[in-house]
């Protein structure tokens, strides 16, 4: 977790952005697992700042993990940036990242050079935020349902058809939801657990922040996000409430790799290094992103979820992260609970 100790220390076509600077200064391929809103920005200010043409793709992280992974033999990205750590950790112990140190480590949080250490600095932290969901106040009120404040209120019967979460296989955040209560529970109540939840799950998306964006709008009375996505739609208005769960929860650290034999590889160390600086960190808030940054000089957003106020399990990226675990737990979701009976 953010425990004491670690406190101390939608499009899926490829996007060119053509800020056309006064010196062109070589080409750079971004794969980005953040929503859209926040990967536009940042692809443009870095263009602006170092005249380098960026072509980026957005996919969520389980995604984009399997298509670096397809492209091993033939890499057609050059970096990685954001999206749950697990995957970018995964990547790292299948050597499909590029080792690299930083000069702006030196200014990150303990945790996100703990990453960085953990993973042979193949990836790094950029990012930390709180799994929880939201729920819609007005469609909870309107129908007199209790209010959820616990995993467990999540598979009770009123809430039937109520529950939005995204499939584990494509997205990180669902991920760290099945790492999150194998850890907090021991997996086989986790299991127990999920497959009773499964009769409420009305759909497993794609994308990890989408079921915000459905409790934002009522398509769902009930989202599984992280708690920062949920924040997102609160601040834009929307009638939810972010819910951190009683028992206790997991948290992501975002991160960012350079691609192994990636064809604009010094393009990619300039990206990095700025993709570090709480210059280019503070874009965030611009694009209602509300996450924690790991630059120690970066400004935490008002409106992000205080992590030292939610109750956080000691999340253990290295087993989590690892490539025989997250095989293992994806293929037992897949026969358990993905393709259970809804009775």
């Amino acid at each position: 977790m953010f425990t004491r100790r670690m406190l101390a220390g939608l499009g899926l076509a490829a996007i060119a952005f053509t800020a056309q600077p006064a010196q062109a200064q070589g080409e750079l391929v971004v794969y980005c697992s953040v929503q859209e809103e926040w990967c536009r920005p940042m692809m443009q200010a870095f263009e602006r700042a170092t005249g380098i043409r960026v072509s980026m793709t957005r996919r969520s992280s389980g995604e984009t993990f399997a298509q670096i992974k397809a492209e091993a033999a033939n890499p057609r990205g050059d970096i990685w940036w954001g999206g749950t750590g697990d995957p970018h950790l995964q990547a790292a112990e299948e050597r499909l990242t590029e080792p690299y140190q930083s000069p702006q480590l030196a200014n990150q949080l303990p945790w996100s050079r703990r990453i960085a250490e953990q993973s042979g600095f193949r990836t790094v932290g950029i990012y930390a935020g709180a799994l929880g969901f939201s729920y819609n106040r007005q469609q909870l009120e309107r129908r007199r349902l209790p209010v959820p404040s616990c995993w467990a209120d999540l598979a009770k019967p009123e809430y039937r058809d109520e529950v939005q979460v995204a499939d584990p296989n494509s997205s990180g955040t669902a991920y760290t939801k099945l790492a999150t209560l194998v850890q907090l529970w021991g997996e086989q109540r986790a299991f127990e657990f999920m497959r009773a939840m499964h009769r409420n799950v009305n759909q497993y998306t794609r994308s990890g922040a989408a079921p915000a964006r459905a409790a934002a709008t009522g398509e769902s009375l009930i989202g599984i996000t992280f708690m920062h996505d949920a924040v997102t739609q609160a601040v834009q208005g929307a009638p939810v409430v972010v819910v951190a769960p009683c028992e206790g929860t997991g948290f992501e650290i975002g991160g960012m790799s350079i691609i192994r034999g990636a064809r604009n590889m010094e393009n990619a160390r300039r990206f990095y290094d700025w993709a570090l600086t709480a210059e280019a960190q503070a874009i965030a808030v611009q694009a209602n992103a509300f996450q924690v940054p790991s630059n120690a000089n970066a400004t935490v957003p008002p409106q992000a979820p205080r992590l030292s106020d939610i109750r956080l399990i000691d999340y253990d990226f290295a087993k989590y992260g690892s490539s025989a675990e997250r095989t293992r737990l994806l293929a037992r979701w897949d026969a358990e609970v993905r393709n259970a009976p809804r009775r």
